[in-house]
């Protein structure tokens, strides 16, 4: 709901603060007095095309500041503002400003936050319907009227909607299966080749590593076989250094007890075998540990560029080879089994689409009996407002299955006839002004004001008609503000005299400076500016007992 709207220097307003309220509240005020000024401002802070000729002359800029009380901080108003990085507390009211410069540019705030004039746009369109006689949005857009429909229906769409997302869903994971299994398809003799060439060759982890080491110490004990055997040889041959140092101990053993230095000679000698035997232990584990066999060398050779050799084919490293085995066998596995996957995933979109089919046209019955129940509604409200000769109906239509969706498989739209035997056509290309506004407040008034913003605005509803018609539209517009806030701008003393709040519309000039002002009425200047509605210039006695009646009734 509106409740306040400021405005400083659009065209002849020089300063403005209005504060609204729930209910009906009229404006009023003679042709000219800047009515369509007032509609403007409200249209900027609703995101409309910020033009530099609405800025007051002499002025930098113009500032429009409206605020909103929004029903709920987790409703669809808060999911849109969140989705903008934006935020509102509950309880707190929703800001929205517009500046327009004077040399062209504009920018927006959304409770004091920067925000773009697309947002402002989807905001308005949440907030505030405006219909005038040029009105393109609210009830004259087709692509609302399925929507609206579904409110009045009560219609549970949710399910048509759940549905649609499965079947879309199953149909994107038969479509990967099919394109996955037509690549596979394709390589498929590739594939086995591949995968038999690894089974073959069935490469291990770390293989690789443990060829080349094992590889590398035959290759280092190939080199120096030789000169170990000549060590041995040298040490523990029959006639090496230990067999020698052996003859010359037993020659001391005997030899000993002629002279001390033959005892220390002799203990010499025996550390010397000692300490050659340990060297002779130490190259014979060398001359083990890098024994070799030209054979086995040869085929860990051979094996080490085996397998180099598929791993650069299938531009990977010799460890990556087992999973990329494990993987070429899946995807083989996935041709050769692959029909049977996608007949089991089509037949999974196909009961999907089943129950999106079932759910659209349960969903379709529902809006064919609702659109019956509003054509009724609807042509109950025509003939008091003028529109005896027009019919209105509701077209609820199959949409090609191309362009089914979440919200079904029906294409809605509201559909009028003006006079007998004319064509059924939409609303704003056959209507005039004053035919476009009534017809919109008796489907506002059916539909009871289902899915629409909150705040209804009016401009001139009552154009070209009085009497009767006038007051079944102060009827009518009295009705659906018991449900939402209407402001109607009205030239007409009956719909004046309906409303809860009433604003007088003037222009007043000082001889060098016109501005435009509104006020709000007490009761006393209500009464006096419905009779001056009712007279014209001078206001008479009677036009005071006329007003008198009509604020009574």
């Amino acid at each position: 709901m509106l409740t306040a709207l400021s405005i400083r220097d659009v065209v002849l307003i020089e300063a403005l603060d209005l504060d609204f309220g729930a209910g009906l509240g009229v404006l009023t005020g003679e042709t000219g007095a800047g009515k369509s000024i007032l509609l403007d401002a409200l249209g900027l802070v609703l995101g409309a095309r910020g033009d530099s000729g609405l800025v007051r002359h002499g002025s930098a800029q113009a500032v429009v500041t409206a605020s909103f009380d929004i029903p709920a901080a987790d409703g669809p108003i808060a999911a849109l503002l969140g989705d903008n990085g934006l935020s509102i507390e509950p309880g707190e009211p929703l800001m929205i400003r517009r500046l327009v410069k004077a040399d062209g540019g504009s920018r927006a705030f959304v409770n004091d936050q920067p925000a773009s004039a697309g947002l402002l746009r989807e905001l308005g369109a949440m907030l505030v319907e405006i219909h005038g006689q040029h009105d393109d949005r609210g009830l004259l857009n087709p692509r609302g009227h399925r929507a609206l429909l579904d409110a009045f229906a009560r219609a549970d769409a949710g399910a048509v909607s759940a549905a649609w997302r499965e079947w879309r869903a199953a149909v994107a994971r038969l479509e990967e299966a099919r394109a996955a299994q037509a690549v596979a398809e394709r390589d498929r003799e590739w594939l086995a080749h591949a995968v038999a060439e690894l089974t073959t060759l069935a490469p291990e982890a770390g293989e690789e590593e443990r060829l080349a080491e094992r590889r590398a110490t035959m290759q280092r004990g190939e080199r120096v076989a030789g000169e170990l055997t000549a060590v041995a040889d040298l040490l523990d041959g029959s006639d090496g250094a230990l067999s020698r140092l052996r003859q010359a101990a037993r020659i001391l053993e005997r030899a000993g007890e002629a002279h001390p230095a033959l005892v220390d000679a002799l203990a010499a000698i025996d550390r010397a075998i000692v300490e050659g035997a340990g060297a002779q232990d130490q190259v014979d584990v060398a001359a083990d540990a890098l024994a070799f066999d030209p054979a086995v060398l040869e085929a860990d050779e051979a094996r080490l560029f085996e397998l180099r050799g598929v791993a650069r084919k299938h531009r990977v490293q010799p460890d990556e080879l087992p999973a990329l085995s494990e993987e070429l066998a899946q995807r083989l596995a996935l041709v050769e089994g692959g029909e049977a996957g996608l007949a089991g995933l089509t037949r999974a979109a196909d009961a999907a689409e089943a129950r999106y089919v079932a759910a659209a046209k349960a969903l379709s019955a529902t809006r064919a009996e609702a659109a019956g129940r509003l054509d009724a509604g609807v042509a109950a409200e025509l003939a008091p407002l003028k529109l005896d000769a027009a019919r209105f109906r509701t077209t609820v239509a199959p949409l090609p299955r191309e362009q089914w969706g979440a919200d079904g498989s029906d294409r809605v739209e509201f559909e009028v006839s003006t006079n007998p035997g004319a064509p059924f056509a939409p609303l704003m290309k056959i209507a005039s002004g004053g035919e476009l506004s009534r017809f919109i407040l008796a489907m506002k008034v059916a539909l009871a004001e289902e899915g629409g913003a909150r705040t209804l605005v009016f401009d001139e509803i009552d154009r070209g008609v009085g009497g009767a018609v006038a007051s079944a539209i102060g009827d009518r517009l009295a009705r659906l503000s018991t449900r939402n806030q209407v402001l109607v701008v009205t030239h007409s003393p009956q719909v004046a005299a309906r409303g809860r709040r009433h604003y007088r519309i003037a222009k007043s000039s000082d001889g060098t400076v016109t501005r435009t002002g509104v006020t709000p009425l007490g009761p006393d200047e209500r009464r006096e500016e419905i009779a001056r509605m009712l007279s014209g210039a001078e206001v008479t006695p009677e036009a005071r007992a006329q007003a008198e009646r009509l604020l009574a009734a």
